[in-house]
């Protein structure tokens, strides 16, 4: 295989080296509904009002849940001079904002860009939300009014809220002789073992000629481990790539750096390749799930007990109480108990390799969720194109890839299942891409995994679907037949009903949740019941006593360090009071390996160090661990993220007590976790621009240390000296420990 074709264009960034540009605009006329009209540069918009296009529209007031559309006129004046000054005088460069959901973005009347599709466009309606817009326009053109008023129109439509533009103003600059080069990193491998590359190539025409440098160091000691040099003739349009070999078991830092020869300037793109720190699981039987589960009595026990190990391996237990059933071949437990009771029992493991047993612990009551939840949903990867053929592509490859043996067992449909009207007995349906939601159930049952289904306590949900207003008894007697086991109930549609009170109080909040709890507890079955409303009214304070059993905290989280990290570490932090066995509090889903929010699937945009502070932060939290990537694309580096027990553990101890950060000293942040076993899980994170050795000794005194007994990588799985404690932690990196002191 070619190494160019090895090293196809992946998470390609560009330079942006540029000579001169306009002043930012932020803001623009906007008006709900859809007309073409409105693209030319003639129409009069000045009744129309005026929104800062760096923040969507609902930020600003404005409920566009009826038709989603939307259009913006923006109006700039570009300079000629700015062509006249330039380094290079052939393409125009429009920055533009962000779209929620879709966008075609017009000058002077002109179609120079389009993100997403739209509801009648060729493949239907398509989201691309969170991508960044850049368009270019030759110098040349006849849209461009030099030294005059353009009008950049925008015309936006909403799948869902919160809709419009947000993030970025508008900028008009003129590129500079290089900032048609981009650099798209990725890894792969030849017959020697693990490479990566860096694909240049050149979007603009202008030649692109001069030297590219390839360097991997080792980023703790700044030592540089192995360089390439190469000429470079790039005409438009044409790439190069260069690779070398790496440790895919350390922590490596790419740097390439592009020397222009006409001008002599630089361009330098670093990279992180991923590594991987979770060692391989033993062959021998390992249990990796919690050994405690609640269920009330006369509920299905529906449990699987994790264990990695080679196949095929027997999974038993001698002294199952009665009532109850455990599957050799896959270790799913069945059955019920009809009265309250905490029954102990021993689970026995066993393949050609050895054996492994486990105690556990049955508690019969009244709280169900002794532990956070881990499995899968749908809405980070499928969107609004979720199927039942999707849905089980994941499941199918949560079991065959081993992610069930780690607790990943709830395997969530959400939004876009619903029919577009209710059966004539007022019944809830399902629409062509499910057409046999009980078949679906029970084929997850009969893996081991738990089903979990979607829907909204006002009449439409996020994505325009069926909501469960006036309908809740009907719907969980539906989700009980189907054999549902987890409802997310989401607030979208229920804020037109939230609008016509004329008051507002913590009740308005409360009421449409505890209507749907009533009728889920009459069910005879457990329901995971997750709140979704974003944190409004602050959920966490009530949650409890609608007997939710999670509820969301934030917004909705997208692939980026400064989504991840507000939604993390600024949200969280007050938040630990109000967590414990039965009563999380949820930050969302987990935004690693392949997501996309659509059929457009790609990598998760978060850097290899942010993953990692990703997976241990959700973990110290007590956070619902949902996947929310396409399970049968999954890489290895992701399953590593994903499959490491002692981390895990972390997640689901059974104490159940929420971190909190204990140390906050700029950029560092130490984070800690009390666990049953008297020890501490430590997340020491630098969430600032540059790495940092951090001695974690300086801090024993503020957390309360006097001595420390014993200290462990986590991700690594080792033992650490107690008397060494200078860490390197690299920029939005994190050395996770489990400690006694």
């Amino acid at each position: 295989m070619k190494k160019a074709a090895l090293f196809s264009l992946a998470l390609a960034v560009c330079v942006l080296g540029m000579q001169a540009q306009t002043p930012a605009v932020k803001k623009a006329k906007f008006h709900l509904g859809d007309n073409t009209e409105w693209a030319q540069p003639g129409f009069n918009d000045a009744s129309w009002q005026t929104l800062d296009i760096t923040q969507t529209w609902s930020d600003q007031g404005i409920n566009n849940q009826e038709n989603g559309w939307g259009w913006y006129r923006a109006h700039v004046t570009i300079p000629k001079s700015l062509i006249d000054q330039a380094e290079t005088k052939e393409v125009i460069i429009f920055d533009v904002p962000k779209a929620d959901d879709a966008v075609e973005v017009f000058l002077n009347g002109t179609l120079i860009g389009k993100s997403g599709r739209f509801p009648a466009d060729k493949g239907g309606y398509s989201s691309a939300w969170s991508r960044p817009l850049t368009f270019s326009v030759k110098a040349n053109s006849s849209a461009i009014k030099w030294d005059a008023d353009n009008v950049l129109a925008f015309r936006v439509y909403s799948g869902n809220e919160p809709g419009g533009l947000f993030d970025n103003p508008i900028v008009v600059r003129v590129p500079a002789r290089t900032d048609g080069l981009t650099f798209a990193f990725k890894e792969g491998k030849d017959k020697k073992g693990d490479l990566v590359g860096v694909t240049l190539a050149n979007t603009y025409p202008v030649v692109q000629k001069g030297q590219a440098v390839m360097e991997i160091s080792n980023p703790e000691t700044g030592e540089v481990l192995k360089t390439i040099k190469k000429s470079v003739t790039l005409k438009e349009k044409k790439e190069l790539t260069l690779s070398l070999p790496y440790d895919r078991t350390e922590i490596s830092s790419v740097k390439v750096t592009y020397t222009d020869a006409a001008t002599g300037k630089s361009v330098v793109r670093s990279y992180i390749p991923k590594y991987l720190l979770t060692p391989p699981a033993p062959a021998a039987p390992r249990f990796n799930t919690a050994a405690v589960y609640g269920v009330r009595p006369g509920s299905p026990v529906i449990f699987k007990f994790g264990v990695s190990g080679e196949r095929p391996m027997k999974i038993t237990a001698a002294d199952l109480p009665k009532g109850l059933t455990l599957n050799p071949d896959n270790g799913s437990l069945s059955g019920s108990v009809d009265h309250p009771a905490t029954l102990r029992f021993t689970v026995k493991a066993e393949n050609a390799h050895g054996t492994a047993t486990q105690e556990f612990t049955l508690r019969v009551g009244n709280q169900i969720a002794l532990t956070p939840p881990m499995g899968w949903n749908s809405w980070n990867c499928w969107g609004l194109s979720v199927s039942q053929e999707k849905v089980m592509s994941s499941a199918q490859a949560i079991v065959d890839k081993g992610l069930a043996d780690y607790g990943y067992q709830y395997i969530n449909v959400d939004d876009a299942w619903e029919s577009a009207e209710r059966n004539p007995d007022g019944t809830i349906g399902t629409n062509d891409k499910f057409p046999n939601m009980k078949a679906l159930g029970d084929w997850l049952h009969n893996n081991g995994l738990k089903f979990g289904i979607y829907s909204s306590p006002g009449d439409r949900t996020c994505g325009g679907y069926l909501g469960s207003i006036d309908h809740e008894k009907q719907d969980a007697e539906t989700y009980n037949a189907w054999g549902v086991d987890y409802l997310k109930y989401d607030w979208c549609g229920y804020s037109r009903e939230y609008n016509k009170e004329r008051y507002h109080s913590t009740a308005s909040y409360v009421r449409p949740y505890l209507l749907m709890q009533k009728f889920l507890r009459d069910q005879p079955r457990d329901i995971f019941y997750s709140l979704c409303q974003y944190g409004m009214g602050n959920v966490w304070e009530w949650g409890e006593f609608v007997d939710a059993n999670s509820w969301r905290t934030t917004g909705d989280i997208t692939d980026t360090w400064r989504s991840m990290y507000d939604i993390g570490f600024i949200r969280q932090a007050k938040l630990q009071p109000y967590a414990k066995p039965g009563r999380w509090n949820d930050p969302d889903m987990l935004i690693v390996g392949k997501v996309g929010w659509s059929n457009n699937l790609r990598d998760s945009r978060l850097t290899p160090d942010e993953q990692y502070t990703h997976i241990s932060l959700w973990t110290l939290l007590a956070a619902n661990m949902l996947i929310g990537c396409d399970v049968s694309q999954i890489d290895d580096f992701t399953i590593n993220l994903l499959c490491n027990n002692e981390v895990n553990a972390v997640n689901q101890d059974v104490l159940g007590i929420q971190a909190k950060p204990e140390v906050i000293d700029g950029d560092v942040q130490i984070w800690v976790r009390p666990l049953a076993d008297g020890s501490h899980a430590v997340g020491i994170f630098n969430v600032g621009p540059d790495n940092l050795k951090v001695d974690f000794r300086h801090y024993f005194k503020a957390l309360g240390i006097t001595s420390l007994k014993s200290a462990r990588d986590l991700w690594r799985q080792q033992d650490l000296s107690t008397s060494d404690t200078n860490y390197f932690i690299p920029t939005h990196g994190v050395k996770y420990l489990k400690v006694k002191y």
